[in-house]
Formats: C-alpha cells, structure tokens, sequence
C-alpha cells in the first residue's frame, strides 16, 4: 500500500505507528450554511480511502472534528438572530443528513470544539510553559519564529507571510504569530480559562483559535503522534501549518503524524468554488438533479490528490455510466439457467473476475487510484454484459458469487447497491413478458412492442431481445 505524503513530498509505503491499528483525522466542516459540492469531494473522498484500508483488514478509527465555534458561525448567526451555538447545530444536523445521503457513513467520531474547552486550554498551557505562546490582554498567540521548521510542510518562507496574516494587532511580536484564543467580544460565545504565566495564575475569558481545537482534540483521542492526517490543499497553509507548529511545540515529539493526505479542491464551471466568493452549489441542490451514486461516481473519477470541475455535462456522463451498469447487472441477475449451466463459460468467467480483482486491488493499493479502479470495475461489467449477450447460463450460486464479488468492489467506491436490482418480479409483469414472448413468435411486433411500453411506464422494467431468450431489467430510476 503506498500513498502520497504531502510533507515529505514523496510516495511511502504504509507502515502503521501501532501494526495493523490506523488512526486517521479529517479537517470537518465549519457549520455555518449548508455543505457544498466541494466538501462532498473531500469527504468522499476520504469515505473511499477508509473503505479501502478497512478492507484490507486495517482496524481504522476515523475522526472528523465539527467546528463549532468560529467567527463565520457568529457572523452568520447574528445575521439570522440566532444563538451561535443553536445555529451551529442546526447546520450540524443538516450536514450529518447531506453525508447520509451521498452515502459517507464511515466515519466514527464527530468530536465538536467547544466540548474541548479544558483540552484546548491545556495545550494553551503547554505551548506556554514550553516558550512558544504568549498572552496580550485577554488574547493568546503563538510565537512563530520560535517554531524552527514552521514552513515545512507549505514551503512558504517567512518573509512571505505577512500578506496572508488576517489577524492584525501591533502588541504582537511577530506581525505572522496566530491566535490560539481569541478575547471575548459582546454577545460571542465565550470561556474562562486560567493560565499560568510567568509564576503567576491569570483568568483570559474568550473563545478557541480555529487551529488549536484540532490538536486539542486529536491529542485527546490519539495522543501527540498518529498516522494520518487528511484535507484539503488549501488547508495546509495556514490551518494544517499551524496545527503542526502547536502539537510539536507542545508535546515535543516529532512528527505529529505520520502521513499527511491533502485532496484536490473543487471548481465551478472552470472557476474556484468558495463560500466567501459565493461562488458554489451546495449538496442538496445536486441532489435535486443528481443521484448520490452520480456524484459519488463523479468525485471518484478523478484521483482525490487532483481538483474537480462541477459540471452538468460530467455529472450527466456519470449518469449514464451508473445507469449501465445496473441495467448490465439486473440482466445478469435475472439470466440464470438453474437446468442447464454451461460449466465452461463460468470458469472463463470466474477466470476473468480473478484477473479485474487483481487489477482493482493493484489500482487502489497505489496511492488509491480510483479512476483506474473505477475503469477496472466499468471494464469487468461490460465483460459481463458481453456475457450475457453470448447467452451463456449460470446457476443460482455461480450467479450470486459473481455479483457478490462485484459488490465488494464497488461498495468501496459506493456505488452499484445490489439491493436496488434483486427485487422480485410482480406477478403481473411477469404473465405480461410472458404474453409479449408469444406476440414475438407469432410475429405480433406491434401488441409486443405495447407490452414492452406497459412494461417500462408501469413497472419500470425493461426488455432485452438476445436470439434464443428474452431477458428483463429493472430501469434505474437515477
């Protein structure tokens, strides 16, 4: 298993700190408004990489944090005249509902930050104790030139970071040194915390820094070093910098994790997608035109370290492509022959089924190459479909083996529910595939070809006509 680590800028293989023991953190969602289409790229993405490694036997714990607190969240809310936190949690909710239901169901905990107050206010106290912070009135900030190796993982010399500061106040010792909390202001969430500084117990009353909640958290649940941390690009400076710069200050162990995953950002008809630009869409408007398994299919054709462009003619690509391979799959489930298996044609088939496995296997181990795995599994479901078209016959059991094996391909993508093609065929339906067969070999082409419109517009099944059989298929309604 090799994966990209963005700090050392080079390819590793997967060695976990604990043998088989993975844990993983995930920068989560600020919960201010509604998830976009680009938090959907990032966590699916993440949701196919944890899939992976838990099928590979990898005991994985995934953590993705829930910001709670932030000056987006109190902006918004005094906009909507709500409490902060009530508001936070009303976009928590209908986060949690839009992951649900673009099927990233994987991850295990989703700690918030103002749960974390005393853990935060401890590395605070850390980061002093060990030289690194510092307190100015009711505000604490970290002394970035105390941090010898800051850059490491952004590249972004020193002299540069003047024009990305946002936090500017002229009591500070470096113009670049960041908030680790933030003095309360009027009608803002705030906390007490005492600190020790110089000798000497001081109460600052205010609210977390963005970035220490993370290391806060992380350290609480994985302790100072763990295996891999995951988001987007345009985190690791200065989000992913900084978290880096507080952990390793604090706890004095190097490195804070093992393997840093960064994943490509999203565009809008060419453009970035930003909130603060207003330039995005959001999860649930796709899903008012889009199937999950459309978008899932979409996001995963490009390699996760790559950014995405949201467009309708790709997402209409990916349409058709899903509504293929479950028409080539409800074909094959219904075109068993329990009488008269052809022995021959399914070794050939199980034979090939080893060799796209294998491939499949190959793809996501490096470096989790969805868009070659993705191009495995449409190649194996056409093989399939090549298949069925030869009129060969399998029993029940070689049947449902074969499927079976596809789903635990394609459950890692998230995709191709074998649930949604193995309903039972309506009596109905059936006396009228029935009736339509003896149109057929009667030569009746019109009252069979108003079956088959029967067939589509009241029971969403459709026909296939080979030489020597009639097959039927569920019409994907995506």
């Amino acid at each position: 298993m090799i994966i990209y680590d963005s700090l050392s800028r080079s390819y590793k293989e997967l060695v976990p700190i604990a043998k088989n023991k993975i844990n993983l953190f995930v920068c989560g969602q600020t919960v201010y408004d509604d998830a976009h289409i680009g938090h959907a790229k990032l966590y699916t993405n993440f949701s196919v990489i944890v899939r992976w490694l838990r099928y590979l036997k990898y005991d994985v714990t995934y953590i993705q944090n829930i910001t709670d607190v932030d000056d987006k969240i109190i902006k918004r809310a005094n906009e909507t005249h709500r409490d902060p936190i009530e508001h936070a949690r009303f976009y928590e909710k209908r986060l949690m509902e839009d992951m649900k239901s673009i099927g990233n169901n994987d991850v295990d905990m989703f700690p918030r930050s103002h749960d974390y107050i005393k853990e935060i206010k401890m590395q605070i106290q850390k980061l002093i104790d060990n030289g690194y912070a510092y307190v100015i009135d009711n505000d604490v900030y970290y002394n970035v030139k105390k941090f010898s190796d800051y850059t490491k993982l952004s590249g972004i010399s020193l002299d540069e970071l003047d024009r990305h500061r946002i936090e500017p106040n002229s009591k500070k010792i470096n113009s670049y040194d960041f908030s680790l909390w933030k003095g309360a202001k009027e009608n803002e969430p705030a906390w007490s915390i005492d600190l020790l500084v110089n000798g000497k117990v001081i109460f600052v009353k205010g609210r977390p820094g963005w970035h220490i909640e993370d290391t806060a958290i992380t350290e609480s649940i994985f302790g100072p070093q763990y295996d891999i941390h995951g988001g987007a690009k345009e985190l690791i400076f200065p989000h992913h910098t900084n978290e880096i710069a507080q952990e390793e200050a604090a706890s004095g162990k190097h490195p804070m994790v093992k393997y840093w995953m960064h994943s490509g950002v999203t565009k809008l008809n060419g453009e970035k997608m930003s909130k603060s630009l207003k330039n995005f869409i959001t999860i649930r408007e796709v899903l008012k035109k889009y199937h999950p398994e459309a978008i899932r299919l979409m996001i995963e054709s490009t390699h996760y370290t790559k950014d995405i462009d949201h467009r309708d003619a790709i997402m209409d690509e990916a349409t058709a492509k899903i509504r293929e391979m479950y028409i080539t799959l409800s074909l094959f489930y219904n075109s068993k022959n329990i009488d008269a298996p052809n022995s021959n044609s399914y070794i050939e088939l199980e034979s090939r089924l080893n060799e796209f496995e294998t491939q499949f296997k190959n793809a996501m181990n490096d470096d989790f190459n969805t868009p070659l795995a993705i191009t495995v599994l449409y190649s194996l479901i056409k093989y399939i479909k090549s298949f069925i078209e030869s009129e060969n016959s399998v029993t029940i059991s070689e049947r449902d083996n074969v499927l079976k094996r596809i789903n635990e391909l394609s459950h890692i993508i998230g995709i191709l529910d074998m649930d949604y093609y193995k309903k039972e065929l309506p009596d109905t339906a059936k006396e009228l595939i029935e009736k339509r067969a003896k149109f057929r070999t009667s030569n009746d082409f019109a009252s069979s070809d108003k079956i088959r419109n029967e067939l589509s517009k009241k029971f969403c099944i459709g026909i296939q006509d080979l030489k020597d059989k009639i097959l039927w298929y569920w019409i994907p309604q995506i």
